[in-house]
C-alpha cells in the first residue's frame, strides 16, 4: 500500500522535483529515451529536472542517495547490476519514489520497475524482413545476450517465420553496448555468410548495411532519421517512455505511488512502443506484407494476438 505522504510536494502540487542517473551518456539511446521523456515532462511544466550521466556501477549508489538526499520526489534510473543495493537505498528513504530499470520485482511501497518491452514492434519487423528477404537468411547483430535484447530477437524470428516458415538466421552478440566497428565487422561476417536482411540492435549494424547495398532494421530509436539511416533502415521498433514516467509522475503528485512493474506502459497498448514510419520505403514494402503487418498491430492493440515474451538466448540456425 503506498505511503499517504509519498511525494513531497503534495497532491495539488504544479511542479515536482525529479532526478535521472544514467549510467551512459545521455546520447546512448537507451539513456536517451528516458531522458527525452523526462525533458519532454519539464517542458510542459509537470517537473523539475535534474540529472546524472556516465555514473559508473562502482559510484551509482553513492549518487542515488544524494539525490534520495536532496528531497527529490523522484528518481528515474537503472538498477541493472546493483539491484539488491538500490533496493537498500529505497528503503531508506521511504518519502522518495524510484523508478528504476531493473529485471526483478518491484520492492516495499516506493521502488517501481521497468524494462523496454518492445517485443511487439520487433514482431511487425520480423514480418517485412521474412517478406523482404530474398534469401530467407536473415542476421541479427546485438550487444548481450540478456531478456531485453533476447526477447526482441526472439519475436523478430517468430515475425519473419509467419511468413516465411523456412527463414534462417545468424544471431551474434558483441559483449557491448557501444562498439560500432565490432558491431560493423559482425555484420559484415553474416553478410558473407549469406544474409540480405539486418536487425541492427547496435549502432554499427547500418553502416554495414549500407556498404554491402541491404536492408536494415532499427532498434530503440528511428534509425532511419537517428543513425544515418535512409535508404538502408525500412522502419524501427521504437520504445517511449513518456507514458511510463507520465503515469508516475502523476501518482507522485496524487500522494498515491506505490511499488509496480511498468511492463505494461512499455508495450504497444499504452503508448510505450510502436513501429517507426517507413518513409522511403512507404512503395517499396510488399502490399500484402504491410497489410499484415497492420491486421496483426490491430489485433496486439485489441489484445487479439499476443506475442511471446521469451528470455532465453537465441542462436544461429545454421
Amino acid at each position: 500500500m503506498a505511503s499517504a505522504t509519498l511525494g513531497a510536494t503534495g497532491a495539488f502540487a504544479k511542479t515536482i522535483k525529479v532526478a535521472g542517473i544514467y549510467t551512459q551518456p545521455i546520447q546512448q539511446k537507451w539513456d536517451a529515451r528516458l531522458h527525452e521523456a523526462l525533458v519532454a515532462a519539464k517542458e510542459a511544466g509537470e517537473i523539475e529536472y535534474v540529472f546524472s550521466e556516465k555514473v559508473a556501477n562502482t559510484d551509482y549508489v553513492r549518487v542515488l542517495r544524494e539525490y534520495s538526499e536532496s528531497k527529490v520526489d523522484l528518481i528515474v534510473g537503472e538498477a541493472f547490476g546493483i539491484s539488491r543495493e538500490a533496493r537498500k537505498v529505497a528503503d531508506d528513504y521511504k518519502d522518495v519514489a524510484y523508478l528504476m530499470g531493473d529485471p526483478f520485482k518491484p520492492h516495499g511501497d516506493n521502488f517501481s520497475v521497468f524494462d523496454n518491452y518492445i517485443h511487439e514492434p520487433c514482431y511487425l519487423m520480423g514480418i517485412l524482413a521474412g517478406s523482404m528477404s530474398k534469401s530467407g537468411k536473415i542476421g541479427m547483430v546485438g550487444g548481450y545476450p540478456i531478456g531485453e535484447v533476447n526477447r526482441l530477437f526472439h519475436a523478430f524470428m517468430a515475425g519473419a517465420r509467419s511468413v516465411n516458415p523456412n527463414a534462417q538466421f545468424k544471431v551474434n552478440f558483441i559483449g557491448s553496448w557501444y562498439d560500432p566497428p565490432k558491431a560493423k565487422e559482425a555484420a559484415f561476417a553474416q553478410i558473407e555468410a549469406g544474409v540480405d536482411v539486418l536487425y541492427a540492435e547496435r549502432a554499427g549494424v547500418v553502416d554495414a548495411a549500407r556498404d554491402k547495398g541491404i536492408l536494415a532494421f532499427g532498434n530503440v530509436n528511428d534509425m532511419n532519421k537517428e543513425e544515418n539511416g535512409k535508404d538502408v533502415v525500412v522502419t524501427s521498433a521504437l520504445w517511449h517512455m513518456e507514458s511510463a514516467i507520465g503515469h508516475a509522475i502523476s501518482q507522485v503528485k496524487a500522494g498515491t505511488y506505490s511499488a509496480a512493474d511498468y511492463k505494461e506502459w512499455t508495450m504497444m497498448q499504452k503508448g510505450g512502443a510502436s513501429l517507426a514510419p517507413y518513409y522511403e520505403f512507404d512503395d517499396k514494402i510488399p502490399a500484402d506484407a504491410k497489410a499484415k503487418v497492420e491486421q496483426v498491430k490491430a489485433d496486439i492493440l485489441s489484445g487479439k494476438f499476443v506475442v511471446e515474451i521469451n528470455d532465453n538466448e537465441p542462436k544461429s540456425t545454421y
